[in-house]
């Protein structure tokens, strides 16, 4: 999608923003917790299509990039992430026939989607698998002519906390067939198809989650996507770096909005005197550690998101650590604007309550953030004993080569410990504890997006958002918050494991962290500076 459609697009979002989805609109579309369908409808109309950016242009889409889609996902959950779930599931939902599915099918439903604006639904999760789709309980039987040939499916099971489950035009159902997990695209009304109650809930009340019972559903073979049996998880793991990344942009806004209502407030309450965008019980606890991690957060789904563009697939632990990461930053930011504000904050109309019970939801959906780590752990330590440390020892020597302004050479160092630490992990059974392959993934994911942050404030290229003062301080901030994750860790895992490691403990001993936290004070009053004076 060129600019110039990219500046139209953010446009007509702060348009919907103005005229449609004022404050008092949005509070009240959370209080009565009521699917705006014709909201959505209008959104995803021919004068407005914003479902077009997720369609590629050969369908009838914008086809924007991953990066493009990203900003668009971010300032979508800004404004309200109730809507933003209900396009992102539309996308979503879309994924598995764009992924999988035949040329037929995709010139038929995926222009569909473009030329009418359907709702489309992803309908995997299930009631006692969750997350684990290798439970997955939903059968596709199959049904043949009297020569043998196969002629459709039967579908028979339920699906739980289904996004657009209630309201969808189309639905992408998982479903085990003899071969294993497979996609089928079913369209509304099709006879055994019965969605659910739409469910109250905590956060993000105005989207649409419903169960959906399938009983006896029969659905056509050419309506199997891609057309063979059993292609189901490996097109879902196709799509997970991708996906995952944009729930990790819900992150963001969450976290980006209640920061920008704290700092709006601190300059406006006065306390003793002064306000408390001048005292440090505010600004160095609740908005600079946060706006660090989102900083750092937004540098690593840029860097993920454009090696998506540049045509990498297998980025299914790019996404995890992407989507873990900025999740738990968002909702740590929105939990803190709640403090931030006082009694303000508890008190419905400042909003800030809102974001924090919608935030909490990016942590749970797409997979939870212990299923992230669960994956992160297992997937990179696999990587690194595959590549005899290798895989983390590039990265450590890219980093080295920083200037020391930019946290660099710090974060090369934890990656050269927690490497060491990943060479011996099975003499110290750390694979028999999921806590200490927990912490492990912690590890991974800290070291991981404080490169990207490092890289981004080493770059002479990157946008200019912030000042080169700002972006430096927040990556060496976070360079020491990554070799405090590894330090730490590292020390959990060798006393938890209870087994001699003395390479290890001597690397440990040799870490100079009083070094490390040098100039701390320093980088943090910048920030602060920065973050009040931006506003």
């Amino acid at each position: 999608m060129d600019n110039e459609m990219f500046s139209i697009v953010l446009d007509t979002l702060k348009k919907i923003e103005t005229e449609k989805l004022s404050l008092e609109t949005r509070l009240e579309m959370d209080k009565k917790g009521d699917f705006p369908e014709e909201l959505i409808r209008f959104m995803l109309g021919p004068d407005i299509g914003l479902h077009l950016i997720f369609i590629p242009a050969e369908y009838g889409g914008l086809g924007a990039s991953a990066l493009q889609i990203a900003e668009i996902s971010e300032e979508m959950a800004k404004i309200d992430m109730a809507v933003a779930t209900s396009f992102l599931a539309i996308c979503l939902g879309m994924d598995p026939i764009r992924i999988g599915g035949t040329q037929e099918q995709k010139e038929k439903y995926i222009r569909q989607i473009a030329d009418e604006g359907l709702i489309v639904s992803y309908a995997v999760t299930e009631p006692e698998a969750g997350s684990n789709v290798q439970a997955l309980k939903t059968k596709a039987e199959r049904v043949v002519d009297e020569k043998g040939n196969i002629k459709g499916y039967r579908l028979n099971g339920q699906k739980q906390f289904i996004t657009n489950g209630g309201v969808a035009d189309l639905y992408t159902i998982l479903a085990d067939t003899p071969e294993g997990p497979s996609f089928f695209m079913v369209e509304k009304g099709t006879k055994g198809l019965l969605p659910g109650k739409h469910e109250d809930k905590h956060g993000i009340r105005a989207s649409d989650t419903a169960p959906i019972t399938l009983e006896d559903l029969y659905i056509p073979a050419e309506n199997l996507v891609g057309g063979i049996e059993g292609m189901g998880l490996k097109q879902a793991n196709r799509v997970f770096g991708y996906t995952r990344v944009m729930v990790a942009t819900f992150g963001l806004a969450a976290g980006m909005s209640s920061l920008e209502k704290a700092i709006s407030y601190a300059k406006q309450r006065v306390q003793f005197g002064t306000t408390l965008a001048e005292k440090q019980g505010y600004t160095h606890k609740l908005l600079v550690p946060n706006a660090v991690r989102i900083a750092a957060a937004r540098a690593y789904i840029e860097e993920v998101a454009a090696r998506i563009d540049s045509g990498e697939e297998d980025l299914q632990v790019e996404g995890s650590i992407a989507k873990y990461f900025a999740t738990e930053v968002g909702d740590a930011m929105a939990n803190d604007g709640i403090q931030a504000l006082g009694g303000y904050g508890y008190i419905r109309e400042y909003e800030v309550e809102k974001i924090k019970r919608d935030a909490k939801i990016a942590t749970i959906f797409e997979g939870t953030s212990e299923i992230q780590q669960n994956i992160i752990s297992i997937f990179r330590l696999r990587e690194t004993l595959r590549t005899k440390g290798g895989y983390y020892g590039s990265m450590s020597e890219g980093l080295s080569g920083l200037p020391e302004e930019t946290g660099g050479p710090m974060v090369a160092m934890a990656i050269g410990l927690l490497n060491e630490l990943l060479l011996v992990a099975r003499k110290l059974r750390v694979t028999r504890s999921q806590y200490l392959m927990f912490l492990l993934a912690d590890m991974m994911t800290w070291v991981e997006i404080a490169k990207a942050t490092c890289l981004k404030a080493g770059s002479e290229n990157r946008e200019k958002s912030s000042s080169n003062e700002f972006m430096l301080a927040v990556a060496r901030l976070f360079a020491r918050e990554a070799v405090e994750k590894v330090y730490m860790n590292t020390v959990k895992v060798l006393n938890v494991g209870q087994q001699q490691a003395p390479d290890l403990t001597g690397k440990l001993k040799s870490l100079d962290l009083n070094k490390v936290f040098e100039g701390i004070l320093t980088d943090m009053d910048l920030a602060a500076r920065e973050l009040i004076r931006a506003q």
